[in-house]
């Protein structure tokens, strides 16, 4: 998966019934021009043309790089 990044929206929902918060989370393949994204970093997804089968996202941006241990 050249130039492919999978990323992962998480969110919080009430449940109906109980009440109590649910973290829920999405992974969506994204497209990567110029392959600089990084595990753990932060990005913008924006939405785009199908570009192959599971693939209809592209990155838009980095806003935060992740932190070398």
């Amino acid at each position: 998966m050249e130039k492919t990044v999978v990323v992962s929206v998480e969110t919080y929902v009430r449940h109906p019934l109980y009440g109590r918060t649910v973290k829920k989370s999405n992974k969506f393949k994204a497209h990567d021009e110029a392959n600089q994204c990084r595990i753990g970093d932060k990005v913008k997804i924006v939405e785009t043309r199908p570009l192959s089968k599971d693939k209809r996202w592209r990155i838009a941006e980095i806003l935060e790089k992740a932190q070398k241990l």
